[in-house]
């Protein structure tokens, strides 16, 4: 274009500008060691604070594993499925599914005609008897409190009053449950997608381990379930049975409780034999008598034939150690903590020991 100046080559020299020299950031540590010590207190923070996040959602988590160990049972019933009927895994888990469905439908039923009924009974029949025990105790010279232990028995009645009447409805803990429930059909359906998920978060030297452990703990935790819910139904059915033959009151309710509290090991068998026995003793002293023989029947029955088989090929618990985890699980988040106390410490054992032999290989 006319009237403008030829533009100029740039030369090298004028391409290799050299740039501003940067200033150093507050943030920067030119000590190379106290960068480090910096480093490892800040990996510190983190994990408290991870820890502290674990404490806050505590109950959060406690729902998450509960929708895993319902994944197990899930899991457990499609791999016993896959050994009579040869179809896809996904047909099983649905099989296994509806037949829940369905059992839970039949347990709401029958708790709606019959055991709202005797479930509304049994905190009465309770108290009378044990007001018959305090005074029989304070005919024959045992200096006994009356007033405090029947203010106190009231008070473990109203909670056995709302544990009996949420078996007639099912709106008790109702949004738990659920939750429990969609995790576990979740995890169910496509487990191997979380737990490569969860092992792709881990260093990549930690993958095998961790695949191999999450299956250790997989197949413990169904052994687990599966001995838990074999004792549950023979306790239950066989005390309603025995109960019902000699025409106890209540025995369908006392045998769905015991069935129920069979779930927790140390802890629901002396809760549900004692239930048995002060609702026997209301029909005289022969029935009384007869529920206690009831109770240690169905106690030793599943306690040195079944228990054994089924321990013997699941987690070999201490049971100081689980009612201990019992004890502080059921004092931080109540009946559900209590639940989940016994696979919790199992999982941790597993874990543990797979830890321990990891570094014993490596030493």
């Amino acid at each position: 274009m006319a009237g403008t100046a030829p533009r100029r080559p740039r030369t090298k020299a004028a391409a290799a500008k050299p740039a501003e020299p940067q200033t150093a950031s507050p943030a920067d540590i030119a000590d190379p060691v106290l960068r480090q010590e910096a480093k490892k207190a800040a990996v510190w923070i983190g994990m408290a604070v991870l820890v502290g996040l674990a404490i806050y959602q505590a109950e959060a988590l406690l729902v998450i594993f509960g929708g895993m160990v319902f994944a197990a049972m899930i899991d457990g019933g499609s791999r016993l499925l896959g050994r009579i009927l040869p179809i896809g895994r996904g047909f099983r888990v649905t099989i296994v599914l509806l037949l829940a469905v369905a059992f839970l439908a039949w347990v709401v039923y029958f708790a709606g005609s019959q055991i709202a009924v005797q479930a509304a009974q049994l905190p009465a029949v309770i108290q009378v008897q044990i007001g018959k025990a305090l005074a029989w105790l304070a005919a024959h010279g045992a200096a006994v409190d009356v007033q405090s232990v029947q203010s106190l028995v009231e008070k473990l009645l109203g909670s056995i009053g709302q544990v009996t009447s949420a078996l007639g409805g099912v709106l008790g803990g109702f949004t738990t449950a659920f939750l429990i429930g969609v995790l576990g059909i979740y995890f169910a359906v496509e487990p191997d997608l979380y737990r490569r998920g969860f092992a792709w978060l881990l260093p990549a030297g930690e993958r095998e381990h961790f695949q191999h452990t999450a299956t250790v703990m997989g197949k413990t935790l169904r052994r687990l379930l599966f001995g838990r819910l074999i004792g549950m139904g023979v306790e239950g059915v066989a005390t309603w049975i025995m109960l019902g033959i000699y025409g106890v009151p209540m025995a369908a309710l006392l045998g769905l409780l015991t069935g129920l509290l069979a779930f927790l090991p140390n802890i629901g068998a002396p809760i549900s034999g004692l239930l048995m026995v002060l609702v026997g003793f209301s029909g005289g002293t022969n029935m009384g008598i007869y529920c206690i023989v009831v109770y240690f029947v169905v106690q030793t029955v599943d306690g040195n034939i079944i228990v054994p088989m089924i321990a013997k090929k699941t987690a070999d618990l201490a049971p100081a150690l689980v009612m201990g985890a019992q004890l502080i699980m059921g004092a931080l988040f109540g009946i559900l903590g209590l639940a989940l106390a016994d696979p919790l410490v199992a999982m941790i054992k597993v874990m543990l020991e797979h830890r321990s032999k990891r570094n014993e290989a490596s030493t």
